[in-house]
């Protein structure tokens, strides 16, 4: 579905979902603002898009970065039509009573703080024209236990929550908000935590399908069409809503979980359902 000159801010762009997301929007007629931390990584990300893509480095976790961001998007396109909440990390993993608050405080900035700020600013530029989705990435750790760490178990909730009262407040503003949850995805992050090795995509996708009834994983680019229906006029009554996009994985019962340790390694694998990188 075209949407030529819709314009969108993506966090976490430089690879995976955010990356994949930003490739497809742009295919569609979008034009687009990468954001992420890794500035080399999105600067090539966005120079492999075009002239329809803008790069700049951004700490979701600092106001500064995300409003420039956004800022961006509106001195560069002209407006803001999307945004799409998506960086995030793993972050502090261990049992409670062990718990590196420090660490525990690091991923709570970046995965909540840093949605909570995407909305911010967002709201900010679409509120005065009455138009605008905001889309979130969260993960079945949110609603799941043992799936993923508890900071970042508890900040995955924290999105749900926080989406749907953003969504409350926004409504009669003609903006909606949204997440989305994938399940097993194939991603360059995933395949770092799995294997060690951030190009062992398709071998991630083998440990993946292993855990997901012999089916295929989600790859990066399922996820960002789930985000494109949520960004189009077809979603337009959509709001407030939790898309899960995981081929049934939260469906299947019994111990279906990543847990760390796990891999062929033995090493530290990541939980099936965090973030989209």
């Amino acid at each position: 579905m075209s949407r030529n000159g819709d314009v969108a801010v993506v966090t976490g762009a430089a690879s995976g979902i955010g990356a994949a997301t930003a490739r497809l929007l742009a295919d569609r007629g979008w034009r687009v603002v990468c954001a992420d931390v890794q500035a080399e990584r999105v600067e090539e990300v966005a120079w492999r898009i075009g002239p329809q893509a803008r790069a700049l480095r951004v700490d979701v976790a600092r106001e500064d970065d995300v409003a420039a961001a956004v800022d961006l998007a509106v001195e560069a396109f002209g407006r803001l039509d999307l945004m799409f909440a998506n960086a995030g990390v793993f972050g502090a993993y261990g049992p409670i009573h062990t718990a590196d608050m420090d660490a525990v405080d690091a991923t709570w900035a970046i995965d909540l703080r840093g949605v909570f700020l995407s909305m911010k600013h967002a709201a900010r530029v679409m509120r005065p024209r009455q138009s605008g989705v905001i889309i979130a990435t969260t993960s079945p750790a949110a609603v799941a236990g043992g799936v993923g760490n508890h900071a970042y178990s508890a900040a995955k909730a924290g999105i749900l929550g926080l989406m749907r009262s953003v969504a409350g407040e926004l409504r009669p503003h003609g903006i909606r908000v949204n997440a989305i949850m994938p399940g097993p995805t194939a991603t360059p992050m995933n395949a770092d935590l799995a294997t060690g090795d951030a190009t062992a995509v398709e071998r991630t996708a083998e440990l993946l399908k292993a855990r997901t009834d012999g089916k295929r994983p989600a790859f990066a680019e399922d996820i960002a069409e789930a985000v494109a229906f949520l960004a189009s006029p077809a979603a337009e009554m959509i709001t407030a809503h939790t898309l899960v996009v995981d081929g049934g994985f939260t469906a299947i019962p019994g111990d279906s979980r990543w847990t760390k340790g796990e891999n062929e390694a033995g090493g530290a694998i990541f939980e099936a359902g965090r973030r989209g990188g």
